[in-house]
């Protein structure tokens, strides 16, 4: 298989990881979205409910209660009367988790909500790696500089330092 090959696949295999997505609930109905996660996969998700008044605090109204619980019925989550909100949890077993919002049973007739929820490779925080990566990748050049000047000074002695002064 080439690398473009290896490429679609690696992709392939992350989109199906990892759900974001913007709904609509209706006022006093409940949206369950489910995710089939392995037994000891890490699972991070966020909510916020959109606020349809920008620049003033999100009214009672846009307030939701929202749940995670296993295919077990365990508890992972749990958020009321709340405008934003994160979990995080390692799959203790493997099968359909589900996270339900409620909206309350008033005005106005539909709440927005942004959901991002990630689950093994993709729940992994790749930035802390990616730094250390490139102090890795920094530390190797100053060790290669150090070992360069090192060997410069056992073969060449201090001469070579001067040896461009006239």
């Amino acid at each position: 298989m080439g690398g473009l090959g290896v490429l679609i696949l690696i992709l392939g295999f992350l989109s199906t990881i990892a759900q974001s997505l913007r709904f609509d609930i209706q006022s006093g109905h409940t949206k369950c979205i489910t995710e089939d996660i392995k037994n000891n996969a890490m699972s991070v998700g966020k909510y916020s409910v959109i606020n349809p008044n920008e620049g003033h605090p999100i009214p009672d109204s846009h307030k939701l209660t929202v749940r995670v619980t296993s295919p077990y019925g365990n508890n992972y989550h749990t958020g009321d009367h709340v405008e934003s909100g994160n979990f995080a949890f390692t799959a203790a077993e493997s099968g359909n988790y589900m996270t339900c919002f409620w909206a309350p049973d008033h005005k106005p007739a539909t709440i927005t909500v942004d959901f991002d929820w990630k689950t093994g490779v993709a729940a992994k925080d790749w930035s802390n790696v990616a730094k250390k990566g490139q102090i890795d990748v920094s530390i190797w050049k100053l060790r290669i500089g150090k070992l360069t000047f090192k060997y410069r000074n056992i073969f060449l002695g201090d001469s070579w330092a001067f040896s461009g002064i006239g």
